[in-house]
Parts: C-alpha cells; structure tokens; sequence
C-alpha cells in the first residue's frame, strides 16, 4: 500500500486496506522514498504552476519592502529568486536590520544607500515619495524613478494606517501580509481605501494579501482536482486541522508577539485567516481563474459556530515543583521541562543556536544576532536577553509593549486561544429554477453548491508545526491531504490515486513563492504588457477584494459566535455588519 509517509499517527487507522494492484500513483509508477524528480512531474501539475522568471526589461517592476523582518526577508528572497522584479528601497526602524536588509538585496556590503532607498520607517517614505512626484510634476529633471509596487510586513496592528496611507498617494500596487488588519473596522475601512487606489488614468491599482496557502503547488492541485476535475463529485464536508507545534505556539503566541488580543488580535485571526480563506476558496465553489464563462455568484455560507480557549498555557497547569520561578534561566526545573527558553533558543536539541541556527527564532529573540562573531558572545547576548523578566511593579502597559522569550509559559501574561474550532455549513443554493419532479432542486442545479460543511481546528500540542493536513469527502470518493502529498480514493473505481506536486520550498509549501511571483508578474504585465489592472487581477492574483473581506469577516463572525457560545446566520450577521458599512466613506 503506498499511503502518504508522513500521516499522522491518529489518521492512521482511518485509511482502509488498499490491495497494492488498486493503487495508482499519479506522478511515477516506480516511486522511490525519497519522492519524485522534478521531471516526473504530472502535467496537470506543471500547467498549475506559474510561469518561470521573465528576464528583467528595460523598465523592471521596482519595489519597496516596508518591514525587514522575518515576512520582509521572506518575500524579498522570493522576488529575487523567482520573479523579473527588482528590490529597490527598504523602510525599517530597526538600524541594523535596515542596514542588512539593504547590503543584502539592494546597494550591496562596500556601497552606500542611493537616494530613495533606505528609509527610518514608512512614514519617511510617504513624505519623501510625496515630495518627489511633485518635483516630477513641476518638470525638474534628473530626479529617481518611483516605486511600482510595495509589500507591507509591518507588524498586524499597523496595517491600516501603513496601507492607508500608501492609498493616497495613489496608484501604488500593494501586497499586504496577512491578516488584513487585526479589528473588523479596520478591514472596512482598508477595503474603502483600496477600492479608490486608483492611479492617474482611473484605473485601480493591484492588491494582493498573503494568503499564500492559495498559491502553493500542494493546494492549487488540490482545487483543480476538487472544482475542475471533480475527482470526489460534490464536496459534503472538510476537516482541515492546522498543527502549530507546541514549542512554535509559546514562541509566537505565549511569550512573542500576538500572545494578546489587546495589543494584537484573536489567534484565529493572526495564525489561522488563511486557513479559513483556503476553506472558502475550495468551498464557494468560483470557477477557475481566467475563465472565459461568467463566474456564478460564490456558494455563501449558512452558518457559523466556533468554539475554543486558552487550555493550557496558564497559571493553573504550572508545575508545583517549579515553586514562584517567573523566568526559565531561574527556575529549579528548567532542565526537565520541555517548554525551557534555553532549550527551545540555546540547546542544539530543536532550533537553538547551538544547533547551528541563527535565523528564526533565534533572530526574534536577539535581531542582531548575527553581528556578535563568535558563538560565545552570541550565546552571551541570547542569555541576556532571555534572563529579562518582569514583576508586579512594572506596570501592565509596559510588559505589553515588548516580547519575553525567557518567560515561564505558566506566568506569561497571554490570553489567545491555544485550541479553537470553527464550524461551517451551507444549504442548499441552486443555480438554476429549474427543478426535479418532486420539485426539488436537481443534480446539475447543485453542481457545488448542495449542503456541506467545514470543520478547522487549530491546535497548539502537536509534533507537526504549521504541517496542515485535510480530509475532504465528497459524494464519489474522499482525499486526504497533507501538504505534500494527496491521496484520492475513488469509490467508483476502487482506486486509489497518490499525487505528488512539486514542494518548491519550505516557506508555506512554496506558498510564499507563489503569491510573490504572482504579485510581481500582475505588476510587470500592468507596467510592461499593456494590460489592464483588473485584468491582473482576476486572471494572476485570482483573489478579489471582495474574498479578502469576507475571509477575513468570517473570523470574526467565528469569533463572536465563540465568545457569545451561540450559531451565527452568516448572510444576516454579514448584511448587518460589513455591507451597510462598505457604503460609507474612506476614513481620514
């Protein structure tokens, strides 16, 4: 039997006996453990993927990263190694990390920033590009090219005063990271904005979110093999779990930076939006991108329920044995405990710096990390800063303005959910008035659009991190699908088909590479082809502004039916909550 290797042990006993003559590999008949070549590509595949690289033109897309930190690195190294676009200006507070950013992808270790390059913050840039298009406009000559397009990776609650603001300069392309931003207002009043960045000709300008679970190989197969082939008929339910990875979940969620909903937003919100837009985005049922039919209206949910806390990550669950200890590098148990800070960001066990790593997380911890030389004084450094605690003195406001990596995971002053499910389901919606003889709706009026539901459950206790898997059954067969491979058992047939797509690289399955290619590629056929923006938008980005507000509304509708401990009807809950509101004006 040939069965994804990496099933979690739980699933196991969920996949049946296949006698191995039934078994079908979609990619290679001779597969080999280590997976398959590039070359033993499926066609299908291959067609799904974007284009390679364009050579650079004379006037390449120019771009602005607006945040040097881990997502600016990421989707930097993505345009440099995937895309015809060019880094061209960084806007960061942090001096050395706004100085490596730019030695590293733009002026280069011996050289010194251009003009229009390097920027203190956002704000810098705003003004300075402010300044320049009027001097452009006044005829003065000589002066730098602008922008075309910018990546947003400022922290979340940023996100709407940075894009905002980048809107009324008008006519600038934007990527934002995900999520849109951390309050529902916000996103309202971020969608207003985007819907009236238009440039000089009246034109939109492109938009894009970093839901890159869209763009990876692994999920665009997984819809084609859904909406377009059809392989399990009419999809009757999905249950998609994200394992986050109990070290992963206290760095970023108990003692970094999104472990409060005051200061940031739901952990729903900031680690899963792009887990329930992948469940809209296979579930709405859109025709593929590009499609020369008319795209039916999205199959709309019925109702949303969701329930979830913060299980363990407290007081409560403390051990007794590690007495009043608030901070690891005093505590009589550091040693045996599984959650020590200097396990997780020194030891050589996981991530630490002694296992040779001094990227993520260790950068998190200490951002000039790389600066010390030898490992000695780096160590020095990570210690120092992991030994900084806190007591009731200091006061609230103060411990919410920064991170504590050495934190006691029992004390830390967190309160997102560390275990969350959100339920899902949708009636009946046909298409078409026609109906069978009893009066009922028939088969090719509910083509995708029958009753179904979706369960997601995030979760932090896992071995796996961020290693989302997905069992999707339908009405001719089920899928299991777990970020690298899918596995389609057909009850028509008895057959069982395993694919295999290309994982381009480890940053969300070649998700994060995809939505920069893209991204870039709109803009270059925008700047470059004579095409339309709306154009690059429906057929490249292939995510409207409408899918990003409506992904983004269904957290939040998920967390009110959370708090509230009720089901939501989703189009009342949605009429009353954001339609009404996207006729008012853009914000000041």
């Amino acid at each position: 039997m040939e069965v994804p290797s990496s099933l979690p042990p739980p699933c196991l006993e969920d996949i049946p006996f296949i006698p191995a003559y039934q078994v079908r590999l979609a990619i290679s008949p001779h597969p080999k453990p280590i997976g398959p070549t590039a070359g033993e590509m499926s066609s299908a595949i291959e067609a799904l993927l974007p284009p390679s690289p364009l050579p650079l033109s004379a006037t390449p897309p120019r771009i602005l990263i607006i945040g040097a930190g881990s997502r600016g690195h990421a989707y930097a190294r993505a345009v440099v190694s995937s895309t015809n676009g060019i880094i061209v200006a960084v806007a960061e507070p942090n001096n050395y990390k706004r100085t490596q950013f730019g030695q590293t992808m733009i002026w280069g270790l011996k050289a010194s920033p251009p003009e229009g390059a390097s920027f203190a913050d956002w704000r810098e840039f705003v003004t300075y590009e402010t300044n320049r298009r009027a001097r452009v406009s006044s005829g003065e000559r000589d002066e730098p090219p602008g922008v075309d397009a910018v990546f947003v990776c400022v922290l979340d609650e940023m996100h709407r005063e940075v894009v905002l603001a980048l809107t009324q300069l008008g006519g600038l392309h934007i990527m934002c990271e995900k999520p849109l931003a951390t309050r529902l207002q916000d996103c309202i009043d971020m969608y207003l904005a985007l819907a009236s960045n238009k440039s000089g000709n009246g034109e939109q300008a492109i938009f894009s979110i970093g839901h890159v679970l869209r763009y990876s190989p692994h999920n665009m197969l997984l819809r084609k093999l859904l909406l377009e082939d059809r392989v399990i008929g009419d999809i009757l339910s999905v249950v998609h779990t994200e394992p986050v990875g109990w070290w992963h979940f206290t760095h970023s969620y108990v003692r970094g930076n999104w472990r409060r909903e005051s200061t940031t937003a739901p952990s729903l919100l900031t680690k899963s939006c792009h887990d329930i837009d992948v469940l809209l985005w296979l579930l709405c049922s859109p025709l593929p991108v590009g499609s020369a039919q008319e795209s039916p209206p999205p199959h709309l949910p019925s109702t949303v329920s969701s329930a979830g806390s913060l299980q363990y990550f407290k007081r409560s669950r403390k051990p007794v044995t590690a007495g009043t200890a608030t901070n690891c590098l005093s505590c009589p148990i550091e040693e045996t405990c599984k959650y020590s800070a200097k396990r997780i960001y020194v030891g050589k066990e996981l991530v630490g710096l002694q296992s040779g790593n001094k990227s993520w997380p260790v950068s998190i911890v200490v951002p000039d990390i790389e600066s010390f030389g030898n490992e000695k004084n780096a160590e020095e450094a990570l210690l120092s800063e992991l030994g900084k605690d806190y007591d009731a003195s200091l006061p609230d406001s103060e411990v919410a303005r920064r991170n504590w990596f050495g934190r006691c995971v029992y004390e830390s002053d967190n309160d997102v959910c560390d275990e969350q499910i959100v339920t899902v389901t949708w009636d009946e919606d046909p298409l078409k008035s026609t109906s069978g003889s009893m009066g009922e709706p028939d088969a090719e009026a509910l083509q995708g659009r029958g009753a179904k539901m979706a369960t997601f459950h995030m979760v932090a206790q896992t071995k796996r991190v961020c290693e989302r898997y997905t069992h999707l059954y339908g009405v001719d067969g089920e899928i299991y699908a777990d970020s690298k491979t899918i596995t389609v058992q057909d009850f028509r047939t008895g057959e069982t088909t395993i694919h295999r797509p290309r994982d381009e690289s480890a940053g969300h399955g070649g998700g994060d590479l995809g939505l920069t290619r893209q991204f870039v590629l709109a803009v270059d056929k925008v700047k470059n082809h004579g095409w339309a923006p709306a154009k690059a938008q429906q057929e490249i980005i292939g995510c409207t502004l409408e899918e990003v507000i409506r992904s983004h509304a269904m957290v939040f509708c998920a967390e009110e039916a959370r708090m509230d401990k009720k089901v939501v009807e989703w189009r009342e809950w949605w009429a009353k909550e954001v339609e009404e509101k996207l006729h008012q004006q853009v914000p000041n």
